[in-house]
């Protein structure tokens, strides 16, 4: 309001009005993800149980690239509670017990579009009386590939993702009302890239920012276009100086659905996080949008 007898007689509701509004905003938010969210995140209480619980890691049926990845990483990398490896038999018997909590694969299960895209994410949840596995409480959900794809080709960033998942559960215990506002795009706005060498998965790049030349346009900091293999090689040494990305997107039969971003570094921090939906006029890969978010 530009006059100042207006703003006088209406000072006294000001704040109120202002903080209402703000609060309105707030359980809206809160309301909307919970209308989407895949798993009802865990409560302060559960979070709690957590610390106290055995953690369960299963395994998939068969002989698979991910049992080897996420036995390593577990083996090397986890710390916060007791853990153990079993299988999904044994999970079926032991997934409605508070007392352990789970380190698992929900394949095809999560965001379910129109057109019938699923994913399959990696899921930190914990055991209850959950009829349904989207329905346990959840502390951390990373999403690995889409549901059709069987070569998850996630062994570089594995490591990264069991450090994360522990360090996100001790932050619930404090932000646990801000990240469930904002879900992993809590950890954005990390302005540690100036001073870090990006290595970009150089198969995931969108147009328009597919080379050196056009990337330096939009970020004008210090990248390496690589494949995931020789990712893997780089971060091989634990380089403190470097952050590397990892995407998610369709096959390539495939055009449909949501592409995801996300950059870590060695020792699971998680700089930046998004995922959108893929259209023709906006197609998969690391995108202008995406660099114009973390510069």
């Amino acid at each position: 309001m530009k006059k100042t007898d207006c703003v006088r007689t209406t000072k006294g509701f000001t704040s109120d009005y202002v903080f209402k509004k703000y609060l309105f905003i707030a359980v809206l938010g809160i309301f909307c993800l919970g209308a989407l969210a895949n798993s009802p995140l865990a409560s302060k209480q559960q979070i709690g149980m957590f610390k106290n619980s055995i953690t369960c890691v299963v395994l998939e049926d068969g002989s698979t690239a991910y049992n080897v990845y996420i036995k390593d990483a577990v083996q090397r990398y986890w710390k916060s509670t007791e853990f153990e490896f079993i299988d999904q038999q044994e999970f079926d018997k032991r997934r409605f017990d508070s007392r352990y909590s789970f380190l698992v694969l929900m394949k095809g299960v999560f965001d379910k579009d129109p057109g019938g895209v699923s994913y399959n994410y990696i899921s930190l949840v914990l055991g209850g009386p959950a009829n349904d596995m989207t329905d346990m409480p959840e502390l951390c959900s990373i999403p690995l590939s889409y549901s059709d794809d069987s070569n998850i080709d996630c062994g570089y960033v594995m490591p990264s993702i069991v450090k994360f998942m522990q360090k996100h559960a001790k932050n619930l215990e404090q932000k646990r009302f801000f990240i469930s506002l904002r879900g992993l795009k809590y950890y954005n706005g990390s302005t540690g890239f100036q001073d870090k060498v990006l290595l970009l998965n150089k198969d995931a790049m969108a147009l328009y920012v597919d080379t050196p030349e056009r990337i330096k346009t939009v970020y004008p900091y210090y990248i390496k276009l690589l494949t995931t293999s020789e990712i893997q090689d780089e971060i091989a040494a634990n380089p403190t100086n470097a952050l590397f990305h990892f995407h998610v997107g369709p096959t390539e039969n495939s055009g449909a659905g949501k592409c995801f971003e996300m950059i870590f570094d060695v020792e699971g921090n998680l700089y930046y996080y998004n995922s959108r939906k893929i259209t023709n006029d906006n197609g998969d890969g690391f995108n202008l949008n995406d660099f114009k978010n973390i510069r």
